[in-house]
């Protein structure tokens, strides 16, 4: 677990360079890695963010009412008929769509997993 904001920080770059290596590869040697680091980031922002728990699709939904951003505003995802399967369960967020709405929210990659 990360003992300070810096130490955290430098986990959750480390995961995001191992995301963009792995991908959606769940045979890479480095796929392990991914959940380790991403569980050591999860315990952090248990014990030291405000909550974002629930589905990933929840998490997504909460997110676009808080910064007032509509299916058409998510080019990150996709097309606005992308982002409605996603919302509506049809379709998973894959590797590169997690990440890449993590970094437009400021908020972790493995709130996304």
């Amino acid at each position: 677990m990360a003992h300070s904001k810096a130490e955290y920080d430098r986990q959750v770059s480390f995961l995001d360079s191992i995301l963009d290596e792995v991908g959606e590869d769940q045979e890479h040697p480095l796929a392990s890695l991914v959940e380790t680091i991403g569980s050591l980031v999860e315990t952090y922002e248990t014990a030291h963010l405000p909550e974002h728990e629930g589905a990933p699709v929840d998490i997504l939904k909460y997110l676009m009412q808080e910064h007032g951003v509509r299916q058409g505003d998510l080019p990150e995802i996709g097309s606005q008929g992308v982002v409605s399967e996603i919302l509506s369960g049809k379709r998973r967020l894959n590797t590169r769509q997690m990440k890449a709405i993590a970094k437009r929210f400021g908020v972790s990659p493995v709130v996304f997993i």
